[in-house]
């Protein structure tokens, strides 16, 4: 499935919506404004809260968990000693965890599961705000790679630095 996640220009917080390959909104990403660390809730477009990324604040570098429904679905980890790309871990509860990896400008990346390919994501040019297509491979689960792209959003253009 395709999705297209794009970042609203004029918001307080990390405000993304999220559109199918029809063009519907399917989801939307509300950031809170005034916390410590980035909080965000992943709702349908009926208000729904589907999953909750919380930054954890005493972790080496970057590091995002996505609960849902209360129970914690993966941790998004980026590496601290990559060169000339960027490399982050998707820690999901058992086997079968996720790496996204791509180049220096954090642009252009896979998610990996296994050796072969679960999503590609790239960044559209030449637009006012973050605007990115995911391209999510049949089987997978959208929302944990849609959250997990949020996160490495956060992580790598993080607008407070």
């Amino acid at each position: 499935m395709r999705y297209v996640m794009r970042q609203k220009f004029f918001s307080w917080g990390d405000d993304f919506t999220i559109q199918n390959e029809s063009g519907e909104d399917v989801y939307f990403v509300k950031g809170t404004v005034f916390s410590l660390g980035d909080q965000l809730s992943f709702q349908d477009m009926q208000g729904n809260e589907l999953a909750f990324i919380r930054q954890k604040l005493m972790a080496w570098g970057p590091t995002y968990e996505i609960f849902s429904e209360r129970e914690l679905r993966a941790v998004v980890k980026k590496s601290l000693f990559t060169f000339f790309h960027c490399t982050f871990s998707v820690d999901v509860p058992g086997p079968d965890d996720l790496e996204a990896s791509g180049g220096f400008t954090d642009h252009e990346y896979t998610f990996v599961r296994g050796g072969r390919v679960a999503a590609t994501v790239s960044k559209q040019w030449f637009t006012w705000t973050d605007t990115y297509g995911v391209d999510v491979a049949e089987g997978e689960d959208d929302l944990l790679i849609l959250a997990a792209t949020v996160v490495i959003d956060l992580a790598c253009h993080d607008k407070k630095d």
